[in-house]
């Protein structure tokens, strides 16, 4: 699996309809809301904004599209099947649609709304895609850097800490990694 590490976007003109398409990375459905939200507002005179989105959540994998007004199956179909062809996870594209007076038939739109997110996602960045776990530990405080150092050599990420009479470090590791972080820090505690 892969995932987007840079946004890409592309734009073309079919039959006098102009198409835009944006590819993002997203991680929860509340993500892709916002990411979508963000491209209705740059777009606002637009006629359609049909999406496609892939996630990964413990219950396994999310995915969802929209035709946006368009002909059933003609427009979040053709994008779901580039994220799906691509086997591309925490991903989300948009295509907007200014309509150009032209109809284009259902082929027409599903190849233009395909092709276009084709567009923009070979124009984004991406990279293997790496499932992480969060983890809560409980270290002295003289334990602090030690800890963020072996989170960072782990490709990890700190979240959160709170201080107390312990410190509560939130961590994010790659799930493959957990073992290793846990035989390390189990042996310098």
């Amino acid at each position: 699996m892969l995932t987007i590490e840079k946004s890409g976007s592309a734009e073309q003109a079919i039959n006098k309809s102009r198409f835009y398409a944006c590819a993002g990375h997203c991680e929860t459905e509340r993500e892709v809301g916002l990411f979508l939200r963000q491209l209705a507002m740059q777009h606002q005179n637009a006629h359609h904004l049909a999406y496609a989105f892939r996630i990964k959540t413990a219950d396994g994998i999310i995915s969802r599209f929209s035709d946006a007004g368009e002909p059933s199956g003609t427009a979040g179909k053709p994008i779901i099947q580039m994220l799906e062809a691509r086997d591309l996870i925490h991903v989300v594209v948009g295509v907007i649609r200014y309509y150009g007076g032209v109809n284009l038939g259902t082929g027409g739109l599903a190849r233009a709304y395909g092709g276009t997110a084709k567009m923009a996602l070979d124009a984004a960045k991406t990279i293997p895609f790496v499932e992480m776990c969060a983890l809560s530990v409980s270290v002295h405080y003289n334990q602090v850097d030690a800890l963020t150092r072996l989170v960072s050599q782990l490709k990890g990420k700190v979240l959160d800490k709170k201080f107390d009479q312990a410190v509560q470090v939130k961590v994010s590791l790659p799930v493959n990694e957990i073992a290793t972080f846990t035989h390390k820090y189990t042996q310098s505690t």
